[in-house]
């Protein structure tokens, strides 16, 4: 068993779910889910960064670069 890391069990002691200690692993958690938002976005549309800005100076948040 790992420091910092602790599992939750069902009733046939099956592991459904972790507990991370974010003070000892608070670094590999970010990286964790940063990967998991990169997995549930990856079919999503993109947007050039040109036509981002362009938006962006449409609508008067930023000036013409």
């Amino acid at each position: 068993m790992m420091k910092g890391i602790n599992y939750l069990t069902d009733e046939n002691n099956h592991k459904i779910a972790v507990q991370i200690d974010l003070n000892l692993y608070g670094d590999l958690w970010e990286d964790f889910y940063d990967r998991i938002l990169v997995e549930q976005r990856k079919n999503e549309e993109s947007t050039s960064l040109d036509d981002f800005i362009g938006e962006l100076v449409s609508d008067g948040i930023i000036d013409e670069i």
